[in-house]
């Protein structure tokens, strides 16, 4: 098969060293998807490709695609996200949505509705949109994608709707009060969690505006996720364990 080259906007999703000066970095484009490109020297300091070659790097790729693996040749940054790579929190927020991305999408599979998702949630971070509130919303969306999308708008067991709700892991959504029985293990949530998760399912990324939520909210809101992704997907992702393990550190 012939190699083509081919130019396309993208977002390095993750990187791999290969061998003493090369990377493998992993780009996720509109066009077409999720694509494994290898970039020769990028770990030689002068190499033009180093400082390029970055998890959240965003711009227009020149590469050559194949078959296989195919050869990044050059990169010009569209946006250099300075205010996600300075600051700690931002940046694990941030490499938590690229993990997602890069776990829940399959080689060279066209999501263009997913890429501007993408894109909207890192651009939001960057311009200042609490990255916490970004990351859960992009996480709820990627359930679909998981094949876990669950049930936040009505009972999963009598198909009624409530003003309060439990969550079911084992069941996929939520279960009303008079349901409950049916799950020991399901959560009671909070009137502001209840209120949210099904909002975070449907609101598109580029409604999205100023939001700030009690930082208890929030992190009900993340151990539900959390929990989630490992019990049905059986996801465990590296980035949130940074996170978590910051949390921690900022409380102590």
């Amino acid at each position: 098969m012939i190699a083509l080259m081919a130019k396309a906007e993208g977002i390095i999703i993750r990187t791999t060293d290969y061998g003493e000066n090369n990377k493998i970095v992993t780009l996720y484009t509109e066009t077409f998807g999720k694509i494994g490109l290898m970039a020769r020297g990028a770990k030689k300091p002068k190499n033009p490709l180093s400082a390029v070659c970055q998890v959240l790097f965003y711009g227009l790729c020149l590469f050559q695609k194949g078959r296989g693996l195919g050869t990044l040749y050059q990169a010009e940054s569209l946006n250099p996200f300075k205010r996600i790579r300075t600051d700690v929190e931002k940046a694990g927020y941030a490499s938590l949505v690229a993990e997602l991305t890069d776990r829940l999408t399959e080689e060279r599979q066209s999501s263009p509705g997913l890429y501007r998702s993408l894109c909207r949630t890192l651009i939001l971070m960057e311009k200042g949109t609490d990255a916490a509130v970004l990351a859960s919303i992009y996480a709820v969306k990627m359930m679909r994608a998981a094949g876990i999308d669950p049930e936040l708008d009505r009972c999963i067991s009598c198909g009624r709707s409530s003003r309060s709700y439990l969550f079911s892991f084992s069941g996929g959504g939520f279960l009303c009060p008079s349901c409950a029985a049916r799950d020991p293990y399901a959560l009671p949530l909070s009137a502001a969690a209840t209120q949210l998760l099904p909002l975070f399912k449907r609101v598109p990324m580029d409604r999205i505006g100023r939001i700030s939520l009690k930082s208890e909210t929030i992190k009900e809101i993340e151990t539900i996720i959390r929990t989630y992704y490992e019990q049905n997907a059986g996801l465990k992702l590296r980035s949130q364990r940074f996170i978590d393990q910051l949390s921690r550190f900022r409380k102590d």
